[in-house]
């Protein structure tokens, strides 16, 4: 899978165009450190424990097997732009306390169903907010920060779940164990079999 057909299915899935998408010709080979961030360590985990709900271990490895937080925050620090990275991390700041005023404990303290509900419904309140700043993603004009387009960035939730997916089928784990890939450059075979229900391919 191409990094532009990463950021359509990403876009598909969450109904925003993705936030700092065009800084995402990231070089992954070089290695921030996470203390040269915003976040540390704790943030990982808690970006972990959602994530993990977001994508799920099942017959393939899930989020927190690839460690996504770690690729996620260093990516939310340093490709986007000062508001959207303003306006994630107010937001998942609050992650924690919005868990207390419903369940009277933090998430990670959550049972398994709570956290997934939890999840749930802030994937609901993000939608919603979207749609309600006009900022769901439309084919013939998508958000993005570099077009003029002067509307707020996405709900944090849609920021931290594009985080996650980027972050997942970039990695060699997504790449290989749930897409499917060769390495390039390979053989160009143009009349490859195809079944229905076969995983797409990685590259």
């Amino acid at each position: 899978m191409e990094r532009r057909d990463l950021l359509k299915m990403i876009m598909a899935a969450t109904g925003a165009a993705m936030v700092g998408g065009n800084a995402f010709a990231y070089e992954m080979g070089s290695q921030v450190p996470l203390s040269a961030t915003l976040f540390n360590q704790d943030d990982v985990i808690l970006f972990n424990e959602i994530a993990d709900i977001i994508l799920p271990r099942t017959d393939t490895p899930g989020a927190k097997d690839v460690n996504v937080g770690v690729m996620a925050l260093i990516l939310a620090n340093d490709c986007y732009n000062t508001e959207e990275r303003e306006d994630f991390v107010k937001g998942f700041r609050t992650v924690d306390k919005l868990a207390q005023d419903k369940y009277s404990k933090p998430f990670l303290l959550l049972s398994p169903e709570q956290k997934t509900k939890f999840v749930q419904r802030l994937d609901k309140e993000a939608k919603a907010y979207n749609k309600k700043q006009d900022i769901y993603y439309l084919s013939v004009r998508p958000y993005d920060m570099y077009s003029g387009d002067k509307k707020p960035p996405p709900h944090f939730f849609t920021m931290l779940k594009q985080l996650t997916l980027y972050s997942f089928f970039t990695s060699k784990v997504g790449a290989t164990k749930v897409l499917r890939y060769e390495a390039i450059p390979g053989k160009y075979n143009g009349d490859l079999d195809y079944k229905k229900g076969d995983r797409a391919w990685a590259t």
